[in-house]
């Protein structure tokens, strides 16, 4: 996979997609795999925006029941099969739990009939997913969730119920994926190139005027379709509309999920009712709160999710010191014994979501709950342009679906079969993920049995790639540093083979050194000499790196 901008200003494409996050890279996928020729670019780095504040959960939707949105919670766990099954050395069945409480909406009997409703709409949920499987939800006793969860309050509790979704062990690699496959289908992809401007002709948009960020060169990508798929910069872009600008503009919500470097619980993803009220006014049946997560991830603990209302720039958008302490506060006291203290916030997520405005009567944020495709030739009379708002990483790949279906549509085609349910994303032709490990981990190697499960854990049956690598030059066998299993190899394969560019690419995104908090400055040190040698940064360049990767990790005043 290769950084080529000659490709991009050759010829014609039938669509250039604007963003490269996680519905970028599925449009790209599918639209590549049913014959459609694809451009690709992203203004910064793949998956470095919105798609990066992930909560690690493939939702089945069991929350859609308080709204009775049957429609979307069977497309959730449709997806959720599918994800299952075409990344399974990504995404492993989860088991998630809610403490029961009294007899009314938060009881055993409503929660059983919920979870009954759960396992009747996902009645098919194993049929595709290859070894692994969803058990049914169940509900325990109050004495078996207090083992679980101890300290709960006891005022009226009852039990709780457990269901099962999935987590994807690394969103960022998940995404890489689609993007590896998104180019093997013939999709020509670059990051660190931005649409700065439309090209049209009379009212028909011709393509996009770009600018390869890292060295200042413009030119221009000819398409017949341009899908303007860029997460919370949707409406930036459509400011190049140039008197078609779409009103009202899709407001923005911050999001934030916090990385704890503990385990607070081991097995079971809590989740927990703040004490804040909180009102849903589409709802059916209101529980009086947000729910929120504590969800264990490797050696660390996810939390999440916060909503607030974002005005500004996109570009703008940072973390603040304040939230992160509020949130943590909120988190003690849904749950003293979680004792969250600031030092145990290793890292922090934050992205913008669309929202549907503000409930004027609380001021809680009110999530846009569904996609939108906008035809800007319906909405505004210019053609050759469509925008997606997208509002969950679940439903992703389905909604790219129903993008390339539509794209078909506006040339008057018939469209061919979507494949992208049913084939392997890049690593997952694997029948079974534990087999697949025990084979491999059997094999003789120069690699200890935990490096191989590791590489196999985030890149499933593409890891030999960087095997070879280390095999090649013994050095890049070696690990980054004294505390990391991550080896210079994968560094290299960043590099080479994903279009990496920056240090923050490596340590964010290719790998897992800075998922969790920041790497030692041994290891950004390590880091950015592997990319010195290979990129030709001199000296003041590998310190601009570090430091600018170090801010990444450092929250707003």
């Amino acid at each position: 996979m290769k950084r080529d901008l000659t490709e991009l200003q050759r010829g014609e494409f039938d669509v250039v997609v604007i963003g490269g996050g996680i519905y970028g890279v599925c449009t790209a996928w599918d639209a590549a795999l049913r014959g459609l020729s694809v451009a690709l670019i992203e203004k910064s780095d793949f998956g470095g925006a919105t798609s990066s504040n992930s909560l690690k959960i493939i939702h089945g939707g069991l929350r859609y029941l308080q709204h009775a949105d049957f429609k979307r919670m069977r497309e959730s766990i449709v997806e959720r099969s599918h994800l299952m099954r075409i990344a399974p050395h990504l995404v492993h069945p989860l088991p998630c739990l809610m403490p029961t409480y009294g007899h009314a909406l938060k009881s055993k009997e409503v929660m059983a009939v919920a979870l009954l409703i759960n396992d009747l709409i996902g009645f098919d949920r194993n049929r595709i997913v290859g070894s692994q499987s969803i058990p049914h939800g169940r509900i325990i006793s109050k004495k078996e969730i207090l083992d679980i969860v101890p300290g709960l309050d006891e005022n009226g509790l009852t039990g709780g119920a457990v269901w099962y979704d999935c987590q994807v062990s690394n969103s960022e690699r998940m995404l890489l994926s689609i993007l590896h496959s998104a180019v093997a289908a013939g999709a020509v992809a670059a990051n660190y190139v931005e649409m700065v401007g439309l090209q049209k002709d009379g009212d028909r948009v011709t393509g996009v005027k770009a600018l390869d960020t890292m060295s200042g060169d413009e030119f221009v990508i000819q398409s017949k379709l341009v899908i303007n798929n860029s997460g919370p910069w949707v409406n930036s872009v459509l400011q190049n509309l140039n008197g078609h600008y779409v009103q009202p503009k899709v407001e923005l919500s911050a999001a934030m999920n916090l990385v704890v470097k503990r385990k607070i619980f081991h097995e079971y993803a809590v989740g927990l009712w703040s004490k804040k009220q909180f009102k849903d006014a589409d709802a059916v049946v209101s529980k009086g709160g947000r729910l929120f997560f504590i969800t264990p991830w490797k050696d660390y603990t996810l939390v999440g999710t916060t909503h607030v209302q974002y005005e500004g720039k996109p570009s703008d958008f940072k973390i603040r010191e304040s939230d992160i302490v509020n949130f943590m506060n909120e988190v003690n006291d849904a749950y003293p014994p979680a004792n969250l203290k600031r030092e145990d916030v290793s890292f922090f997520y934050g992205g913008l979501l669309p929202s549907d405005g503000v409930n004027p009567q609380t001021g809680d944020v009110k999530l846009l709950k569904t996609y939108r495709i906008v035809d800007h030739k319906i909405e505004n009379g210019l053609d050759g342009m469509i925008s997606i708002y997208g509002v969950k990483y679940t439903t992703a790949r389905d909604v790219a679906e129903k993008i390339v279906d539509y794209v078909f549509k506006k040339f008057g085609k018939s469209a061919p079969e979507c494949q992208t349910s049913s084939r392997p994303v890049y690593g997952g032709n694997l029948d079974s993920f534990d087999e697949f490990l025990r084979v491999e981990k059997s094999k003789p190697s120069k690699l200890s049995e935990d490096v191989i499960e590791h590489l196999i854990s985030n890149h499933g049956s593409a890891y030999r790639k960087i095997v070879r690598y280390a095999e090649e030059n013994p050095l890049l066998a070696e690990p980054i540093d004294s505390s990391s299993i991550t080896i210079k190899a994968e560094i290299i394969h960043a590099i080479r083979d994903e279009m990496a560019l920056k240090l923050s690419d490596v340590i964010r995104r290719r790998t897992e050194l800075g998922s969790a908090e920041c790497p030692s400055d041994a290891a950004l040190k390590t880091c950015a000499q592997l990319m010195a040698e290979e990129l030709g940064w001199d000296a003041a360049r590998i310190q601009k790196e570090i430091e600018e990767t170090k801010e990444i990790y450092v929250p707003a005043a």
